[in-house]
């Protein structure tokens, strides 16, 4: 081999090498600009869901702390008034009756801004809550199991029940489902949560285009959030299954 084309080779290697180097710095670019662009994307949905929850702690609390001690105190004066009539006694008791009513459905709704219960006692005992308060005033019938001991920190609870929350008010809204069934479990470092409905089931890429569209995209943003994985199995007359995986802080 002449000493030319010894350096044309020479020249041929350190170009292909260039290019490959180019090629390198490129791939290394691109990954770090998609994974600053993920995590700007986080930021931005939890600064997004964190004021959406501090929103929903102060209605809560006006509703609670305002609104309920004045309903209250309004059926005591209602409930004090003497009426000679009959016709006007029974509009009175009728009247109380609206009031409690409304009393009851002011709970319901500050329950679901703002889950005390989920502060004072954890995950779980919220969900027991709000499913045995759900199960006395609809016609779904919702069942949880736990099945084995749980360890969330309490940052990443408000998430998951808000998850499991959204799941079940489509349901209620939207499946005509007899039965709800949730499963939660923890394993090897991931907390797995399982929840199946019995109701028509729905088209996953028609619903994502509908008013359903905005309560999948809370679901996956919460999940992404989490580093989870979110897996929704419908079809048309097959019912609903929601899979959710989160792994722990430390895996």
């Amino acid at each position: 081999m002449g000493e030319q084309e010894t350096n044309f080779y020479e020249a041929v290697l350190i170009v292909v090498l260039l290019i490959a180097i180019i090629i390198v710095y490129f791939i290394i670019t691109i990954i770090r600009y998609h994974r600053r662009y993920i995590k700007l994307q986080k930021e931005r949905i939890l600064a997004e869901i964190t004021i959406q929850e501090n929103e929903r702690k102060r209605i809560a609390t006006d509703l609670h702390d305002g609104l309920g001690p004045l309903l209250s105190s309004v059926k005591l004066n209602i409930n004090s008034i003497e009426v000679p009539l009959e016709s006007d006694r029974l509009i009175v008791e009728k009247a109380g009756r609206h009031i409690d009513e409304i009393i009851k459905s002011m709970r319901q709704i500050s329950y679901n801004l703002l889950p005390n219960t989920l502060a004072r006692k954890g995950l779980i005992e919220a969900l027991k809550e709000f499913t045995s308060l759900l199960n006395e005033k609809n016609h779904m019938t919702i069942e949880l199991q736990v099945l084995n001991q749980l360890q969330i920190d309490k940052e990443r609870e408000i998430h998951i029940f808000r998850m499991i929350q959204e799941i079940i008010h489509n349901a209620l809204k939207h499946s005509n489902a007899n039965t709800l069934k949730i499963g939660i479990g923890q394993e090897d470092g991931f907390l797995m949560i399982l929840v199946r409905d019995d109701g028509k089931g729905f088209d996953l890429e028609k619903a994502k285009d509908e008013s359903k569209g905005l309560g999948l995209k809370s679901l996956e943003s919460r999940t992404e959030i989490l580093n989870g994985q979110l897996v929704i199995d419908s079809k048309p007359g097959q019912g609903t299954e929601h899979f959710i995986k989160i792994p722990d802080k430390t895996n």
